[in-house]
């Protein structure tokens, strides 16, 4: 069996420093840990644990975005970034808000049984200016690189996608249609990952509302549970069979995040 945590920490440095990663690490000790948002390089980061091999990808610019796995089955091979040839087929380009492709979003682990593939999806923005980055370049294209890497092994993807798939995956679906990680192009975006025959591995165990994984700072959403779950486990269909659980980890704090896991027969 393998444990897999994904956790959106919203600076790394501030989890470490606020006490929560040596908590999760004591409760939980996951085989593999994927982190969006690092927001460092990895020289600014110090983990206060030794048994991980640790793959940094951060973003360019200082202090925004990056992603991680830290692992301790040693891989086969590790693929930072999206292909090249699917940034070229999916015209994702700089927009106003820079390239991409430099924001470190996306690494990928190779094991002998499947791949790895930790994303944070780019957000679409309060006033939808990203939106259009969202629906016709990156989704499409990163669906493209999921199939892609399919066609060799079965694949799990995990992290931030920055969307709510169903009413059930936030608690306000009516004040929020339209608004950014509830609009019908990032919902449909998602849709096409389970069309495509991705599982969303917490619905195999959970049904209905009120589990959510992402919570606004303001009028003490997270102590009422008014949230939105964003983060996601996405598993090829051929390893839906080999899933013993997926849940979310509420109470663990350090982020306005929280982790997610899943564990599987591998």
């Amino acid at each position: 069996m393998i444990s897999i945590y994904s956790w959106n920490v919203n600076g790394i440095r501030a989890v470490i420093n606020k006490g929560a990663w040596e908590q999760l690490l004591a409760k939980q000790n996951p085989d593999i840990i994927c982190l969006q948002e690092i927001k460092a390089k990895p020289e600014q980061i110090i983990i206060p644990e030794s048994n991980y091999l640790a793959n940094w990808y951060p973003a360019e610019k200082a202090g925004y975005s990056g992603v991680a796995i830290l692992t301790k089955p040693k891989p086969i091979q590790i693929v930072y970034g999206l292909p090249s040839d699917i940034v070229k087929a999916y015209s994702i380009d700089q927009d106003v808000y820079g390239d991409p492709n430099k924001e470190g979003r996306v690494v990928s682990i190779e094991y002998q049984d499947y791949w790895l593939v930790n994303v944070y999806t780019p957000n679409a923005k309060d006033d939808l200016s990203r939106l259009q980055l969202r629906s016709k370049h990156w989704d499409p294209a990163f669906l493209a690189y999921l199939t892609q890497l399919e066609i060799h092994k079965p694949v799990i993807a995990c992290g931030d996608l920055n969307v709510a798939h169903t009413p059930d995956d936030l608690a306000n679906p009516k004040a929020n249609v339209g608004k950014k990680g509830f609009t019908n192009e990032e919902r449909q975006g998602f849709q096409a990952f389970i069309d495509a025959g991705f599982v969303d591995s917490f619905r195999l165990f959970h049904q209905g509302n009120g589990y959510y994984s992402w919570w606004s700072h303001f009028a003490n959403a997270r102590e009422r549970n008014v949230g939105w779950r964003i983060d996601y486990f996405l598993v090829s269909a051929s390893l839906k069979s080999r899933i013993i659980s997926a849940d979310i980890h509420a109470d663990l704090k350090g982020s306005d995040h929280c982790p997610i896991s899943i564990s599987l027969d591998i």
